[in-house]
This record gives structure tokens, C-alpha cells and sequence, in this order.
């Protein structure tokens, strides 16, 4: 059977299927770019920012921008515009980032839920509409007769639309655990990074408050 076919015999059921197997793929394409992207570029941009950070602090601003396409860098840009903050203020700055960073990492998840969720219900739906018209019209003398083939053949139509909705819902689960996984490994290099950055400023901060007090000292005395 072509599609076509599949989308007559398999009832009203089938359309709102093909609605949901449309969103679903679209959102397993973005989403499969986007994390395709994000890995191929991941190890290089952060051995250059936290490399940047150890040497100078100054120019890691400048490297988060020529970057800021990629998600480690949009993060990281909320809290190192900011000019000499405390370390307290930029370690919040630094979370504050990543649970803004992160929630966009997961754009297409609640669709891929709806999907998972709704599509074997449709096709269990279109089974049972598909039953009552099968089942409909036979009577208890036409059992046994040749008159019920065509209510077998009725019965095998109804189930397509069961069968669509598992396969849409089995689809959209699989690509939905391996972004949950991907993103789940993702949480765990933002809190790497975060950690290794705070701790570079929290070196830098010293530095600065140190050279400035000395200054200070110098001007006293002087």
C-alpha cells in the first residue's frame, strides 16, 4: 500500500496523525542540527575560553563574542560583561546564565512529549472508530457466513491506524531519550566550566584587589 492508501483505509484518525508525525519530525531535525553543532565545536571553544581565562582575563570577553553562536558562549557572556564584580555576584551571574542557557537547550521537548503522548491514543481511537463501523452493520445470523470477510478485512484496515500511532510514538521517544541524555551530559560540562571559571576570577579578583590596595598604600605614604 502507498501513502495514499494507508491514509484512506486507516480513517479519520490518520490526518491528525500525519499532523503529529510532521511536528515531530520537524523537531527531531532542528533538534538533531542543533546538537550536531553544539558537539562538533564543544571541546575546542571550551579548552580556548578557560585557556583564555588562565592567562588573560581581560580578553575572554572578546573570545566569548567571536563565538557567541554556540551555547558555552552565550552563557558565559551574561557574566563576564560585567565589570570586576564580586566573586558572590559573578558566581550567581554564572548560574543565573546557565539555567537560561540550559531551558533553551531544551526547545522541542514538551512537542516531542505531546507527541509521544497523543499519538497512540489517536491510533487507539481510529481502531475503535474503525471497529464500530466494521462491526456495525453484521448481524448474529451472518456469523459464519461469507458475508463477515468483508468485517475481517474491516478489522485489519481499522488496526493501521494503531499500528501509525505506535510507530510515530516509538520514533519520537527514541530521538526524545537521546536529546534528554544529551542534554543530561551538557548539565554536567556547564558545572565543570562554571566551577573552573569561578575559580580563575575568584584568582583574578584577588589580584586586582591586592595591586589596588598597594596603589592605595603608595599614595598614603606618599
Amino acid at each position: 500500500m502507498n501513502i495514499p492508501d494507508i491514509m484512506e483505509k486507516g480513517g479519520i484518525a490518520m490526518w491528525p496523525l500525519l499532523l503529529l508525525s510532521i511536528l515531530a519530525l520537524s523537531t527531531i531535525i532542528e533538534r538533531s542540527f542543533f546538537w550536531i553543532r553544539f558537539l562538533s565545536k564543544e571541546k575546542q571553544i571550551t579548552k580556548i575560553i578557560l585557556k583564555t581565562a588562565s592567562y588573560d582575563w581581560d580578553a575572554i570577553l572578546k573570545t566569548s563574542q567571536n563565538h557567541s553562536k554556540h551555547p558555552i558562549c552565550n552563557f558565559l557572556y551574561t557574566p563576564l560583561k560585567l565589570k570586576d564584580p564580586d566573586p558572590e555576584v559573578f558566581h550567581l551571574a554564572l548560574e543565573s546564565s546557565a539555567d537560561d542557557e540550559l531551558a533553551l537547550m531544551r526547545q522541542g521537548d514538551k512537542l516531542l512529549e505531546g507527541v509521544i503522548a497523543l499519538s497512540p491514543l489517536l491510533g487507539l481511537l481510529g481502531t475503535v472508530l474503525g471497529l464500530i463501523g466494521s462491526l456495525g452493520n453484521i448481524q448474529i445470523s451472518d456469523l459464519g457466513t461469507s458475508s463477515t470477510r468483508g468485517v475481517t478485512l474491516g478489522i485489519g484496515e481499522a488496526l493501521i491506524s494503531t499500528a501509525a500511532g505506535l510507530i510515530i510514538a516509538i520514533t519520537s521517544l527514541t530521538f526524545y531519550r537521546i536529546f534528554q541524555s544529551l542534554w543530561f551530559n551538557k548539565v554536567r560540562v556547564f558545572i565543570k566550566i562554571s566551577s573552573e571559571l569561578d575559580l580563575i576570577y575568584q584568582q583574578h579578583w584577588l589580584k586586582i584587589n591586592s595591586s589596588d590596595s598597594k596603589n592605595l598604600n603608595e599614595n598614603y605614604n606618599e
